[in-house]
């Protein structure tokens, strides 16, 4: 049970923090098809934290 739980607050803190990595992704360009393979990456990697840390008890008021 606390693997469990700690891969859900993973999931939900990489799913909250992700998105601050995408700043400079795009401010540097998509010019190549490693950028853009960067880029689809981290939103893969998102929408997967995002599926896995949805049930995070942390992130709700009580």
């Amino acid at each position: 049970m606390y693997l469990s739980h700690s891969v859900t607050a993973v999931g939900f803190w990489l799913g909250t923090l992700l998105p601050v990595v995408y700043v400079p992704v795009i401010l540097a360009g998509i010019d190549s098809i490693g950028r853009l393979s960067l880029l689809v990456a981290l939103l893969a990697v998102h929408a997967l934290a995002l599926v896995i840390g949805h049930d995070y008890a942390g992130s709700r008021s009580q």
